[in-house]
């Protein structure tokens, strides 16, 4: 006898689809970034603090992302908004770009893309997979995420990026857009994320949530999203946990 949607195993979960904010909550981009402007700086003899400078190249991400989201500029991928960023970023810190061969300067660049995971991601991820669809929620591009998933052994299911989505977090465009195209309501579908303003957008938008801290994205200087501050669905220690948690976590 068939089974009835009301006794299926996957009506009786709390989501369908578990998708990641990337950058710090599934990998370490400030150690990969720090190695790689270390790498280049060794290699052209720069004098320059690695790890403050990937803080002061990452931080700013937000507001070249807002140029974007405001219509300030059309969509443009992270690459180029990071390259430029970069080049501000250097220009801030008194590095000498100009002397950098352009082949280097685009390896540079291309950091983004080769960051490894943090010591629970690929299991947890793994772990995920059985029961649900995984796949990143960034605003990374497809090509940089593919690259990333390869590098660091992400064991994706599906990559949206912002270029399927044309737009960037908190848009909520983003979130929604995610779920047309897993052809799912928003609540059938979780956003996993180390930063509660990202899991606050999801929440407007009608996705699940849940929470993971990542207190070293920054370093020992980070003073933000060391615990979850809203009502999240989840709040888990890693991702292996959440993923316990979404195995016992039933719908009634």
């Amino acid at each position: 006898m068939p089974v009835g949607p009301e006794f299926s195993a996957a009506t009786q979960k709390i989501v369908d689809a578990v998708l990641f904010d990337t950058f710090g909550t599934v990998v370490d981009w400030k150690s990969g970034v720090a190695d790689a402007v270390e790498a280049i700086a060794f290699r052209y003899g720069f004098e320059v603090d690695a790890a403050e400078f990937a803080l002061r190249w990452r931080a700013r991400y937000a507001p070249a992302t807002e140029s974007v989201r405001t219509g300030v500029r059309e969509f443009v991928t992270l690459d180029e908004l990071h390259r430029e960023n970069l080049i501000a970023t250097a220009d801030e810190m008194g590095l000498p770009i100009d002397r950098i061969e352009p082949a280097d300067l685009a390896w540079l660049n291309q950091a983004w893309h080769r960051l490894d995971g943090w010591p629970d991601s690929v299991a947890g991820l793994t772990e995920l997979k059985r029961d649900f669809i995984i796949g990143p929620l960034s605003n990374g591009h497809v090509a940089l995420l593919t690259n990333m998933a390869k590098h660091a052994g992400l064991p994706w299911d599906v990559i949206i990026g912002s270029d399927v989505t044309r737009a960037y977090k908190p848009d909520p465009n983003v979130y929604l857009g995610a779920a047309r195209l897993l052809d799912l309501p928003p609540h059938r579908v979780m956003l996993c994320a180390a930063h509660n303003s990202d899991l606050a957008a999801a929440q407007r938008a009608g996705l699940r949530t849940a929470f993971i801290a990542r207190p070293q994205e920054y370093g020992p200087s980070q003073r933000t999203d060391l615990h979850a501050t809203g009502a999240w669905d989840l709040i888990a220690r890693d991702i292996r946990d959440l993923a316990t948690q979404l195995r016992d976590h039933r719908t009634a």
